[in-house]
């Protein structure tokens, strides 16, 4: 694998000029999935850094637990079910990796007998393999082969690189079957940097680098340690787009890519409550009522059980994110030579004589300039959301040091989501609430615990 493993190693940590990446840098990604002691359905996380690969896990493992599993109490876990819920979650996002229906699946692993917990130990298998493929982990290991959640001490980044071995799947049954007998190494020293490597090389170095707005700008800064949004996007979405708005850009003649569908979770960002960028509606409005919040240097997970939430997107909605798609600058209006364009995209009446018609009544001043709130009003006046206007909400984060008590556990609380400002009803101005105004403007946020949760 050394040619392959180079071109992983300079995709993911680029090519620092000083001697490699830094060791503090390494070990901080060297974790495995492990979690908390206090909340059997909550990932930890022991240092900055992994959080971009964590939190969309999490995420997608909320999903699968709040939505798809039948049991009513889903902060309560058995190990089995963790296991086979972990890897349910691993294998959906390796899937939407795939490029294609006819691509193979990678998964890397350690090589035989040279995993950090089992290198001293010797594996009885019972499974044969196909040639070249290294032996799996054992699924119920000895408690001398237990897991470690931090990786050993010795193992550096160089010898890390050295002893992977790469294992294609060539179905989704195999592969689905193959993540379930790896579980182990999944939770053990480096589980976090193997799925990702298992993802990238899923998709395929070429095609991330296609994606990638940047090729020279590394998935993982190797100063700060920090996910690039690329990274993130690619785990969330399957594509490595550097960028969170809707569909494709262009900016000086270079086309910029964005997100082209509706993602299974959502994200939000405080950026863009500073006004650094706009989080487009595919993200913003997800299939499910989960979002991966960003601050500047970590994300968590804000989620509730209510679907009317992310219900499909309305026609004013639609209408909204096709508007805000001839408008790249954000602007909130549109030149009126477009709206002749924007009408025909949302299969409205466009014929010339109407169009002029609605265009003397939208731009009464003749000013070349047609807004986005009276075009809005003019369509689609009067629609309601349908969105309750109280609901159950909690918030993950799984830094330790970042949680009250130093326990990861989720931090519960009530959202009110009203149709205007409410100075009666004004909480707090916590980076949390900025971050959900962004979707929402107008929510406020009731948490059950004395101080309200951390974006960082």
């Amino acid at each position: 694998m050394s040619e392959l493993n180079k071109e992983v190693v300079d995709l993911v940590w680029g090519r620092p000029s000083s001697g490699g990446v830094s060791a503090s840098i390494f070990r901080r990604w060297t974790q495995g999935f492990v979690f908390s002691e206090n909340e059997h359905t909550a990932l930890e996380q022991f240092e900055g850094g992994p959080c971009a690969v964590i939190a969309p896990v999490q995420a997608f493992f909320l999903k699968n637990i709040l939505f798809n599993r039948e049991s009513p109490d889903w902060r309560q876990m058995s190990e089995e079910e963790q296991k086979t819920a972990l890897c349910t979650t691993l294998s959906e996002i390796l899937e939407s990796a795939c490029s294609s229906p006819s691509t193979e699946f990678c998964l890397v692993t350690w090589a035989k007998g040279q995993s950090p917990h089992t290198s001293t130990q010797t594996n009885t298998q019972t499974k044969s393999q196909t040639q070249d493929m290294p032996e799996p982990e054992s699924s119920q290991p000895s408690q001398e082969q237990q897991p470690t959640a931090l990786a050993a001490e010795d193992l550096g980044f160089e010898q890390f690189h050295s002893v992977l071995h790469k294992r294609t799947v060539v179905s989704v049954s195999g592969l689905r079957e193959e993540v379930l007998s790896l579980y182990h190494t999944w939770r053990g020293c480096c589980g976090v940097l193997l799925f990702l490597y298992s993802v990238i090389l899923t998709k395929g170095i070429e095609n991330i680098r296609n994606e990638i707005q940047d090729t020279m700008e590394p998935l993982i800064d190797p100063v700060h340690g920090h996910g690039s949004q690329s990274l993130v996007n690619l785990l969330v979405t399957g594509h490595a787009v550097s960028n969170v708005w809707d569909g494709d850009r262009e900016c000086s003649g270079m086309k910029l890519h964005g997100i082209h569908k509706q993602a299974s979770v959502g994200f939000l960002t405080l950026m863009e409550s500073l006004l650094y960028c706009k989080v487009g509606a595919f993200l913003k409005s997800p299939k499910f009522p989960i979002w991966i919040l960003g601050s500047e240097t970590h994300l968590s997970v804000f989620f509730t059980k209510e679907m009317s939430l992310v219900g499909p997107e309305s026609p004013s909605e639609q209408a909204r994110r096709v508007f805000q798609s001839f408008d790249p600058e954000d602007n909130g209006f549109i030149a009126e030579s477009l709206l002749e364009d924007v009408m025909k995209a949302l299969d409205l009446v466009s014929e010339p004589e109407y169009v002029s018609l609605v265009k003397s009544k939208l731009d009464p001043e003749s000013l070349g300039i047609i807004l986005l709130g009276p075009f809005l009003l003019e369509f689609f006046p009067d629609q309601d959301s349908g969105i309750p206007e109280s609901f159950p909400i909690f918030h993950y984060n799984g830094l330790k040091q970042s949680n009250y008590n130093e326990r990861v556990e989720y931090v519960e609380g009530t959202a009110l989501v009203l149709g205007f400002e409410d100075p009666m009803v004004r909480t707090d101005d916590t980076p949390v609430k900025r971050c959900l105004q962004t979707k929402w403007p107008y929510i406020e946020l009731l948490w059950t615990t004395d101080r309200s949760p951390s974006l960082n």
